[in-house]
């Protein structure tokens, strides 16, 4: 399908079902299909994510992916007030780059075109672009320094994770791309390719500790997440704000998207969305299988293990490599800054 048509199913998901929502303020378009053309295709392993605004205090429980009308849809709530100035979205590394161009799908009250105008006319001004950057560097930071070292195993793993592949996203702000999830780290090996920068991605792979993977270890590592992916979908009752993430609809993402990757010689790349998805399916089945989550341990600590992790030490040991890296990931950041033609 391409986007054109996968952004209309979306809009038509928007005006039949989300403007139901309790005080609809609008809707918009985040994620991978920012800033493509109509004309593309969506990958067979990608989803369209829509962000509904709502005024309210705090945002309802995350919708998830549900198909509509053959196509993969991921859908996020977002109270209006994290959106109540052009500074502060332009400020904000994961909610700017929607509004760069524009790509809202409801608008009842106008406010979000004014505020996508405004965002769009600074978005690449180097003081808004800088201001990103620090904003996600400090993400790295907070995450690292305060994770939760009484935390079951998995929750530790993720909050090792999601931290240590933020770095990915300062250099993508700095060059003015999409900060991705799932592909942040073919991405970012992109991105300082571009900028004859590529001999820093090896340093980002070491901080992942996948530097060495190869694809017959990805690929069994895969097969392994397959099926502990299956008994945790099967099984899931407790919800999670990534509860969609683990469900039928999403195996195209989580496995046939990392098989895709693995297959085409970016196996390490895939590493990181296989590692989170793994660490997610034990936190299902902690809640609600947790006999059958711990006959699959053995397949999770066994990639762990080819990650140089296999106890708390090793996780508190790699974040505080990371936290050492980030003066030459700043270095890298800035170097894009000054090189990039499109920053003004």
């Amino acid at each position: 399908m391409r986007i054109g048509a996968a952004i209309a199913a979306a809009a038509e998901w928007v005006k039949l079902r989300g403007s139901s929502s309790e005080g609809f303020k609008g809707a918009y378009i985040s994620g991978s299909t920012v800033g493509k053309s109509d004309e593309e295709e969506v990958p067979a392993a990608s989803d369209v994510d829509v962000v509904v605004v709502v005024d309210q205090e705090t945002s309802p429980s995350k919708l998830g992916k549900i198909l509509y009308r053959g196509t993969l849809l991921e859908i996020t709530y977002l109270p209006w007030h994290e959106l109540s100035s052009a500074e502060e979205v332009l400020a904000s590394y994961h909610l700017a780059g929607s509004f760069r161009w524009n790509t809202i799908l409801a608008d009842p009250t106008g406010q979000l075109s004014r505020l996508q105008q405004q965002v769009s006319r600074h978005f690449a001004e180097r003081r808004w672009v800088r201001r990103r950057c620090e904003n996600a560097r400090l993400r790295v930071e907070n995450g690292l320094r305060y994770r939760d070292a009484a935390a079951p195993w998995h929750d530790q793993v993720t909050s090792w994770l999601f931290p240590t592949g933020v770095t990915t996203h300062v250099l993508l702000v700095a060059a003015l791309r999409n900060p991705t999830v799932r592909l942040r780290y073919l991405a970012a090996r992109e991105a300082l390719g571009a900028y004859g920068l590529g001999d820093v991605y090896p340093d980002l792979l070491e901080l992942l500790g996948c530097a060495r993977m190869t694809p017959q270890r990805a690929g069994h590592h895969l097969g392994e997440l397959a099926r502990t992916f299956d008994a945790a979908a099967a099984r899931a009752r407790t919800p999670f704000f990534f509860s969609s993430d683990i469900a039928p609809a999403a195996r195209p993402v989580a496995i046939d998207g990392s098989l895709e990757l693995i297959r085409t010689g970016c196996h390490r790349e895939a590493v990181f969305w296989m590692a989170a998805t793994f660490a997610r399916c034990h936190q299902i089945l902690a809640a609600d299988a947790p006999e059958l989550g711990r006959s699959l341990a053995p397949a999770f600590d066994a990639l762990m293990a080819d990650l140089g992790i296999t106890s708390r030490g090793d996780l508190d040991r790699l974040s505080g490599d990371v936290l050492l890296y980030l003066p030459k990931l700043w270095d890298t950041a800035e170097a894009i800054m000054a090189a990039n033609p499109d920053i003004l």
